[in-house]
């Protein structure tokens, strides 16, 4: 496979750029196990976990958060 730099990139299109990025995210996405979280990670997503759970009210549904992101355009 040939490589490809950060100025490579930049000659494509702006479509070509979102599908690179979109084709490495999903190589990203298909090995997701092998992400591991540090210990402050985990730390901060349960303070925020145990935050929601103390006051769900504060959140927003996705839903609601996605009409807001959409009628923004």
């Amino acid at each position: 496979m040939k490589k490809i730099t950060a100025t490579d990139t930049i000659e494509l299109s702006i479509s070509e750029r979102i599908q690179l990025v979109e084709d490495i995210w999903d190589t990203i996405a298909s090995e997701v196990e092998a992400i591991e979280l540090t210990e402050d990670e985990k730390r901060i997503i349960d303070e925020r976990l145990a935050a929601y759970h103390k006051s769900s009210d504060l959140g927003s549904p996705w839903e609601d958060v996605y009409k807001r992101l959409v009628s923004t355009k």
